[in-house]
This record gives structure tokens, C-alpha cells and sequence, in this order.
């Protein structure tokens, strides 16, 4: 597949194109009607082009010159001039200086209508095409430069809005991350209340009751184990400290459920507290999610207990957007997800729809 062709390619185009109109009168011509000097001065008008990007002016000023050199000289002169047309259209798009860009209009304005008239002996329809030409093709080479410099106004908008997007994101990420360790602190506070008590019941009846004694030790090392794991799982994320609710769990699930299709396969297995707040909290960001879906009437929920993870799906019919991907709440399941060394992801259906899915693999010593 062909690209688009690059700058100097359309330059050269342009001069074989202008060089091809600028021969038009050497072709089959009278008598006495070609010289060196005519040749010479039309392709001083043709050959500068080549560097129009580059210096617009100075090529205007170079094929002006060379222009009036062969109106006068006229052996042979052109009709149209062509290569001045390409000059007048490249200064209004590409001149560096205002001064520039609003000089050659007023040589236009100033000389062109003398010069057409007196020199050429122009009737009216002839000096209004002569005259109007090289303006148009000086407005037409100022909207091409309000065109680009528009488009370079909407390109920094959305730069910015992208930047800002992001930093939007990582806020959202970061308040995320800390209501994460905020549920995690009462889960981890839980345990650790459980590990004193234990402690503090063993030396009681480690002579007594050396088999309760024994369990009470393993109480405690086993939540020690489940404690260190969710402390793992939690580094480097900053805790804000303040008074949270009981946290959710499965057996809250069928009040969040009310009203929603909701389907369990596998066999259901003990999970960690972390686990069950994560699982509670996806669903309930994902049902949020639906509400601003357009046209939802239908959510399906799904949870899928394997022997490597436990994976769950939220479905509507509604019609999602980019604008629902990208949103706090989404931002919040993968965060929860990762949390739980898992991972979520969430997208509109094929045909109509929005599905959140994530997959929470068990942790080790969890079977």
C-alpha cells in the first residue's frame, strides 16, 4: 500500500508540473520568437521552486523578478504565470514573517491592476482574471496556514486533555490503593486480635489440655501465615487510618445481587477476608459501572470456582463506551484485582453490551 507522499516528493511534482505549463510556448513558435535569455529567464522562474519550503520569501522575490524579466523580454513570455501563482500560494502558507505574507499582497493590490491594464491592454474579462488569480491563490495559501495552525491548536488540546486524563487516573488509582488498605487494615486487625487471644489462652492450658493448647498454637501460626500473606500483598501501599464499617463478605452477596441474574458453578471454597472484600467490591463497582451504561435493562452475574482461581463476570446489554472503560470505578476492580495478585479487564461485547471480568488465583496454602 502506497503512504502519502513526503514534502520534497510533492516539491519536485510540483516543478515538473509548472516547468511542463511553463514550455506550453516553446513549443512550434514563430521565427525569432525563442532566445537564450528567454530561456533562461522562464526557467529562473521554474527551477527556485525546488526550494520553496525553505525560503519562501527569498524564492517569491527570485521568481518575481525572473517573472516580470520575461513579460518584458517576451521571447518567449507566458500567458499564466504559472511558477508566480506556486510563489504567492507558498508565502501565504508557509512565510515565516507576517510582514512577509501581507507584503506580497499589497505588490499584488498595488501592481498587478496597472500592469494589466497599460502594459497588457487588457479588456475587463482579462484584468479580472489576471487581477483575482494571484489573489486567490494568496487566500487560498492563508486558509491552508489557518488550517495547520488550527490543528495545532486542537493537537495541544488534546495533548493536555490526555495529560490530565492520565493524572486523573493516577489519583483515582491512588485513592483506590488506599481504600484497598483501609479494608485490608481491618482484616489484618482481625487477625491479629485472633493470634492474642490465642496466645494468651495457650500457657493457661498447655498444662491442663495439651491438645487444646496445641490448637491454640495452630490458630495462631495459621493466621500469622494468612496475616503475612495480606501484608505482602500490601507493600508499598499507603494506609489512610479512619473508622470503617464491617467489611463485606460472600454471604452478603444476594442482598447486592437483588433483582440481577446471578449463576455459581464449581464447587464453592473457603477464601481469604481479602479475597471475599475484593470479590464483594467488583461486582458492586461493576454494577455501578452498568447504571451509566445506555439502555441497560439486564445484568448477569457469574462466579466460576475452579482449582486454580476463582473468576467472576458482570454482563449487561447495555451500550458501553471508552468513556465507561476509562472510568474511577473500573480503575478501582483492577486495582482490587491486583490487590488479590489477580487481574481484571473490561470492554464492550461484540454486538451489544459491557463485560467486567477478573480472575482471583488462590494464594499459596489455599487449596
Amino acid at each position: 500500500m502506497l503512504g502519502v507522499p513526503g514534502p520534497r516528493t510533492v516539491d519536485v511534482a510540483v516543478v515538473v508540473a509548472v516547468g511542463v505549463a511553463t514550455a506550453v510556448p516553446f513549443i512550434d513558435p514563430a521565427p525569432g520568437a525563442v532566445t537564450w535569455l528567454g530561456v533562461v529567464f522562464n526557467l529562473a522562474t521554474v527551477v527556485p521552486l525546488l526550494w520553496r519550503r525553505r525560503w519562501p520569501f527569498g524564492v517569491m522575490v527570485v521568481v518575481g523578478v525572473a517573472a516580470t524579466l520575461v513579460s518584458v523580454h517576451h521571447r518567449p513570455g507566458q500567458n499564466l504565470q504559472y511558477a508566480g501563482l506556486v510563489a504567492i500560494y507558498t508565502v501565504a502558507s508557509l512565510g515565516r514573517k507576517r510582514w512577509q505574507r501581507i507584503g506580497v499582497l499589497v505588490v499584488i493590490l498595488v501592481t498587478f491592476p496597472p500592469a494589466s491594464l497599460l502594459l497588457k491592454d487588457n479588456d475587463l474579462d482579462e484584468f479580472m482574471f489576471t487581477f483575482l488569480l494571484p489573489v486567490a491563490a494568496w487566500l487560498l495559501g492563508s486558509l491552508e496556514r489557518s488550517r495547520r495552525e488550527h490543528a495545532a491548536v486542537l493537537r495541544d488540546r488534546a495533548d493536555q486533555l490526555e495529560r490530565e486524563r492520565v493524572a486523573e487516573a493516577a489519583r483515582a488509582a491512588a485513592e483506590e490503593r488506599a481504600r484497598v488498605a483501609r479494608d485490608m487494615h481491618d482484616i489484618l486487625a482481625h487477625a491479629v486480635s485472633l493470634m492474642v487471644v490465642q496466645a494468651e489462652a495457650g500457657p493457661v492450658v498447655v498444662r491442663t489440655d495439651p491438645d487444646r493448647a496445641e490448637r491454640a498454637f495452630d490458630a495462631i501460626a495459621d493466621a500469622g501465615r494468612d496475616a503475612m500473606v495480606q501484608l505482602r500483598r500490601l507493600l508499598g501501599v499507603l494506609k489512610a487510618g479512619e473508622d470503617r464499617a464491617p467489611q463485606p463478605t460472600l454471604a452478603d452477596l444476594p442482598a447486592l445481587l437483588r433483582g440481577t441474574s446471578y449463576e455459581e458453578t464449581g464447587v464453592r471454597r473457603p477464601v481469604p477476608p481479602d479475597t471475599e472484600v475484593a470479590v464483594y467490591r467488583i461486582i458492586q463497582e461493576a454494577l455501578t459501572n452498568t447504571v451509566k451504561h445506555a439502555g441497560a435493562t439486564r445484568v448477569a452475574v457469574r462466579l466460576d470456582w475452579s482449582a486454580e482461581a476463582l473468576e467472576l463476570t458482570v454482563t449487561d446489554n447495555g451500550v458501553g463506551s471508552e468513556v465507561s472503560a476509562g472510568g474511577h470505578g473500573l480503575i478501582g476492580i483492577r486495582e482490587r484485582a491486583a490487590a488479590c495478585g489477580g487481574t481484571a479487564e473490561a470492554g464492550p461485547l461484540a454486538d451489544r453490551g459491557f463485560e467486567v471480568r477478573a480472575r482471583l488465583p488462590w494464594p499459596e496454602g489455599v487449596s
